[in-house]
């Protein structure tokens, strides 16, 4: 048996400057942070001669072919396996449609385990590379490179991207007292609303491709706020980081009107009024997690109660994709 797991993930600026149809023509960049909140794959040699895959579905089948979940079914064509005797059961400690990234974080944790049960040694970086490939060119998904990325690497990462794809990673300079006041001031609260980031990111993709002004200047403008914050950070001035995450969530949601609802916008006001100095909806928006940088969570967490958003806490993940354990 083996067990794999990847992390979950958030965008700390740049975000949506990782599609393709944005950085083929104005290249990308990124931040991006691990959180200690991960997906896990586990893989059992199987006696039956089948593949048996468990997720939200149960599937039995005989061949690669037969298998409905796209992801499994692409992953096990790239690293293939001798003979169909296995099992592929699927856990994840936050569910999908929150906006953390699990496709991909399921993507690399599946990768890691078929070249861990093939002994494959693969680096960081060439492991995003076939997340990305699957989920980008064969599975035509409207998403980016970041969830593949942060998944496999994991830490407080940077990313800036070639206009030919090229990505490279660089940790975020941040002293040890900046990193913990980070990890500390940043609160998290689950708006309860799941969503599918495809519709948002597709129109997205949709618009950049088509050179929409309004689309390419909306994200011109976030990639120079992803390198302003990135300044911020490295400075210790996480106050003038929050700032910019304010900018950064009235400046995204501009880009559609699923963006963001009504309710969504009250729970921030309503954070924003009781000491959040910044935040957003992360992820491609709709839904999922509302993240707020305080310096007063007790004040926060005492406004926000009645709200009835649960609150998750988590600490940022420096392993990345990982074996977990082998029997």
């Amino acid at each position: 048996m083996i067990i794999c797991r990847a992390p979950l993930r958030v965008s700390l600026g740049g975000g949506g400057t990782d599609l393709p149809s944005y950085y083929r023509d104005h290249g990308g960049f990124l931040i991006a942070g691990a959180i200690d909140k991960h997906v896990f794959i586990t893989l059992h040699e199987t006696f039956q001669q089948q593949i048996i895959v468990k997720y939200s579905k149960l599937e039995a089948v005989s061949t690669v072919d037969q298998i409905q979940h796209p992801i499994v079914r692409e992953a096990l064509k790239l690293v293939p396996l001798p003979t169909p005797h296995l099992e592929i059961t699927s856990l994840s400690d936050i569910p999908a449609g929150t906006g953390l990234g699990s496709s991909g974080s399921f993507t690399v944790a599946l990768l890691r385990a078929l070249h861990t049960l093939k002994r494959n040694y693969i680096d960081p970086g060439a492991l995003a590379e076939q997340a990305c490939h699957i989920e980008i060119d064969l599975l035509k998904e409207p998403v980016g490179k970041q969830d593949q990325y942060i998944a496999s690497y994991g830490g407080l990462t940077c990313f800036t991207i070639d206009k030919d794809g090229t990505v490279e990673a660089r940790p975020l300079e941040l002293s040890s007292t900046t990193r913990n006041d980070l990890e500390d001031n940043l609160v998290f609260f689950y708006t309860g609303v799941t969503r599918s980031a495809s519709s948002i990111l597709r129109d997205q993709d949709d618009r950049t491709k088509k050179s929409d002004d309004d689309m390419i200047r909306n994200l011109h403008f976030v990639k120079e706020l992803g390198y302003a914050g990135k300044k911020a950070m490295e400075a210790g001035d996480l106050r003038q980081f929050a700032d910019l995450m304010h900018v950064h969530w009235e400046n995204k949601r501009k880009r559609s009107a699923g963006m963001s609802s009504s309710a969504i916008d009250e729970h921030y006001e309503l954070a924003r009024r009781n000491g959040a100095l910044g935040g957003k909806l992360i992820g491609a928006g709709g839904g999922g997690f509302l993240m707020l940088y305080t310096e007063d969570k007790t004040r926060l967490r005492h406004a926000m109660a009645p709200t009835g958003l649960r609150e998750v806490r988590f600490r940022f993940d420096f392993q990345g994709s990982a074996v977990v354990a082998i029997s």
